[in-house]
């Protein structure tokens, strides 16, 4: 793999571990559903829905096209809505946002916890009003936000739990698993997820009979029977064969997890040395119910070498990086309008300018992360200076 004339030695992501492992039985899926010829709304569809609802520890499952369309349409059949507001954090990537407001609610940002980049639910108590009906905890980078003071903070205040579980598939802590806290939860299915397909797609889980039905309509035109619409819904249904391959991957999934969490405490050991350079990893509260999505560590201000001479450094040794995120939502363009500025969520701000997101994915050896881990000490000072 080349990118700007550098050979990748150490992608930011490779698929090739995963699917060469299942290769046959993934084509033996597809080639099913190719027989079969439903598209469609079919049974591997409804299998896999089935599959994966019990796997979250929740009652029904609701396949879709993305993602944001599962938090989009997800908000609307949990009946919010206009005039609601909803308590998000401010450290997510853009489709949570872009949910909510296509659900036609009001986002309300709160910051975060900057040891572990999730919400921060001491603030989100201080922005509840009496319109504030749900809250969206981002399970982010595989780590869940936790659930005991979450549902403390739902029974106080009287509000929705809506999960984005759209980087934590499997996840666990304090017993719950990622989906099963609130009245319902989001996944993502993009081909890099944790639970991958061969494209685009997203799923609902939800234990509300009510919710899943309404869900069922609103990705179906808002249909409850052929040509009888009921509600105003959408296009939004998971391809039969995506299905069929994401079901073929759910066995495999909690192996894959653990993997992801044995190199993430290789990262941990190897980089455990550059704390004093200000080399920090995003902290783990969740042991091993963490499944590590993403393994990102901060770039401190005490660091004697800039985030972009690192991720440079480490592009021109083959290794590709990523950050997640570098623009804080509040501060994109697009959502100008919403009213918030610099200086508003000052932890967000700056983690998006020390963060740096390190290669992550079932497959990738132990010496493959002690190179990553030398090639980011090569570009510390040998001595540090000794304090007077």
């Amino acid at each position: 793999m080349k990118m700007n004339n550098t050979q990748i030695a150490i992608p930011f992501v490779n698929l090739n571990f995963q699917h060469q492992l299942i290769q046959n039985q993934l084509q033996q899926a597809i080639q099913a559903v190719l027989e079969q010829g439903d598209f469609i709304l079919g049974k591997a569809l409804a299998d896999f829905e089935a599959a994966f609802a019990a796997a979250c520890g929740t009652e029904y499952g609701v396949g879709v096209a993305s993602g944001t369309d599962a938090i989009a349409l997800g908000l609307q059949a949990c009946k919010i809505g206009f005039g609601d507001e909803v308590i998000l954090p401010v450290n997510t990537f853009v489709a949570t946002l872009i949910g909510v407001l296509r659900a036609g609610a009001k986002p309300i940002f709160v910051d975060c916890d900057p040891r572990t980049a999730l919400i921060d639910l001491e603030a989100a108590a201080r922005a509840i009003t009496s319109k504030t009906k749900a809250i969206i905890p981002v399970h982010l980078y595989g780590q869940m936000v936790s659930p005991k003071q979450l549902l403390d903070l739902a029974d106080t205040y009287k509000l929705l739990i809506f999960e984005d579980a759209a980087q934590a598939h499997l996840a666990e802590r304090e017993g719950y698993r990622a989906g099963s806290v609130g009245i319902a939860a989001a996944f993502s299915f993009y081909p890099s997820k944790n639970l991958g397909g061969l494209g685009d797609g997203g799923m609902l889980v939800t234990r509300d009979p009510d919710v899943a039905q309404t869900m069922i309509r609103l990705r179906n035109y808002g249909a409850s029977q052929k040509y009888f619409h009921t509600e105003s819904g959408t296009n939004s249904r998971l391809d039969t064969i995506q299905a069929a391959v994401l079901h073929q991957k759910l066995p495999y999934l909690a192996q894959w997890n653990h993997d992801r969490l044995q190199i993430a405490q290789d990262y941990d050991t190897e980089l455990a040395p550059l704390a004093a350079n200000g080399i920090i990893p995003i902290e783990n509260h969740s042991g091993e119910g963490h499944v590590y999505h993403l393994y990102v560590m901060r770039i401190c201000d005490s660091c004697p070498v800039e985030r972009s001479e690192i991720q440079a450094q480490l592009m021109a040794a083959g290794i590709q990086t990523g950050i997640h995120y570098p623009i804080p939502c509040h501060l994109q363009p697009a959502f100008a309008e919403l009213g918030y500025q610099v200086g508003d969520f000052p932890h967000a701000e700056m983690l998006a300018k020390q963060i740096l997101s390190l290669p992550m994915y079932p497959g990738l050896s132990n010496s493959q992360v002690k190179e990553i881990s030398s090639a980011i000490a090569a570009e510390l000072p040998t001595h540090l200076p000794v304090a007077i």
